[in-house]
């Protein structure tokens, strides 16, 4: 399904965004790069776009990125991929552009938040939805040997239709038949799970695709802060 390990990508291979696409404003950052609404300039759709710049080598969060949304971005709690582009700039630097699905409803984080300020709780039956569909989403991954590794609510978003989206792959990670477990420490440290974060200790630490659920828990818990958690 993915490339071998270290396969390089072939930036010319792939076409100039500025012949689809236009930047109609900033909405946004990710994991490496800023995230812009663009227009397409054939059919008049939005999409948003990730773009990564200045590009001198990719390295393999970018590429795993890649190859990820390129396998996987065909369910429907993963935000839809619409392809890479290559813009060749001297001046300023080349770029990349991760074209993907347009989620006007912002992050389940920006919602929590909002209700927040305005002295409301987010109802557990909406909560409960919003958990079910990223779980749908996260074992769409775990199947195909992917850990999201960043799960947490600024990267679970909103379409205008109520559809729960995960994005943000700038951290997830392949499991192959000879690598079932991972053993780097990365992730947003509150939502990590523990042995996770005991691999920047321990050499000898390693963790699986279970650290997506410790870390949707956590999340769980910052979509209603107020409702008392026992501790396991």
């Amino acid at each position: 399904m993915f490339p071998q390990s270290g396969k390089s990508i072939v930036f010319d291979n792939f076409p100039d965004p500025t012949e689809t696409w236009e930047i109609i404003e900033t909405i946004g950052k990710g994991t490496y790069g800023k995230v812009y609404k663009v227009l397409n300039k054939a059919d008049g759709s939005k999409a948003a776009v990730k773009i990564l710049d200045p590009i001198h080598d990719i390295d393999e969060e970018i590429e795993a990125e890649y190859n990820i949304l390129k396998a996987l971005s065909d369910h429907a709690n993963v935000v839809k991929f619409y392809g890479m582009f290559y813009k060749k700039d001297v001046k300023c630097g080349d770029q990349l552009w991760l074209v993907l699905e347009l989620c006007n409803g912002g992050s389940v984080t920006d919602l929590a938040k909002g209700m927040l300020k305005r002295g409301e709780r987010m109802d557990e039956a909406i909560i409960a939805f919003i958990l079910h569909q990223a779980l749908m989403g996260l074992q769409h991954l775990h199947v195909n040997h992917t850990i999201h590794r960043d799960v947490k609510g600024n990267n679970i978003l909103l379409t205008t239709h109520g559809g729960i989206k995960l994005v943000d792959f700038g951290v997830s990670a392949q499991l192959t038949n000879t690598r079932l477990r991972r053993n780097t420490s990365v992730g947003t440290p509150f939502w990590m799970a523990p042995e996770v974060i005991a691999c920047e200790q321990q050499l000898d630490s390693t963790y699986d695709a279970r650290c997506d659920v410790w870390s949707l828990g956590i999340t769980a818990i910052e979509l209603d802060p107020h409702t008392p958690h026992t501790p396991c």
